[in-house]
């Protein structure tokens, strides 16, 4: 028997190995407020799990709130990301850091309770309206442009559920001042082990210092 590869003879090669395409990501931008300004509206989201009904609603982690400034959903890795993230980049620098703080709160319909924000709202707006011309620039295939509403989700509802009980005992809440001064590119991993309530994972991709 010839120990000689078969690829090899009569000047063949061997067939190129199929190229693996990473999956699209999904892929939102984002601040995140510091953990001083998580800690403190923690202490204040607390005694809300002991109204009634706050056990039928689905309450986010305190490690994964945000301010969500452009969903950008499914993400192609090798074809668009890139170029996302070279726009985001432009985008921070063109952004000085602004004053931000927790305050109130409010809600969707029934469907999501939310903690509100106040003092650099202007710059905060300006940000997302970057970060979304960034992902549209870049070729995701974004909704329809809605108005921006700042909002941190601190629980949500299936069904829909009576959440004005909710925002009026958080409606006085005012946080600390802090300086927003990241852009950030997260990683929303959804859950895949068939367990109801289980919740979404969030990663940080990539951060931009604003206005360097």
């Amino acid at each position: 028997m010839s120990s000689r590869d078969p690829g090899r003879e009569r000047g063949r090669h061997p067939a190129p190995r199929p190229v693996r395409r990473r999956p699209a990501q999904r892929l939102f931008a984002a601040v995140l407020p510091p953990p001083s300004a998580v800690a403190e509206l923690r202490t204040a989201v607390a005694p809300l799990h002991a109204l009634p009904g706050a056990r039928d609603l689905r309450w986010t982690r305190p490690e994964d709130w945000h301010f969500t400034l452009a969903f950008y959903g499914d993400v192609p890795d090798e074809d668009v990301r890139p170029e996302l993230e070279a726009r985001l980049g432009r985008a921070a620098h063109r952004t000085e850091p602004f004053r931000l703080r927790v305050h109130g709160a409010g809600h969707f319909g029934g469907r999501a309770l939310w903690a509100g924000a106040a003092g650099g709202l202007d710059a905060l707006r300006l940000l997302a309206e970057r970060a979304d011309a960034a992902g549209r620039r870049s070729g995701v295939p974004l909704e329809e442009h809605r108005r921006f509403t700042p909002h941190l989700t601190l629980a949500r509802s299936r069904t829909g559920a009576e959440l004005r009980p909710f925002t009026e005992a958080l409606a006085g809440f005012e946080g600390q001042g802090w300086e927003a001064g990241e852009l950030s590119l997260v990683r929303s991993e959804l859950p895949h082990s068939g367990v109801p309530g289980e919740r979404p994972r969030y990663a940080v991709v990539r951060a931009w210092a604003l206005g360097r």
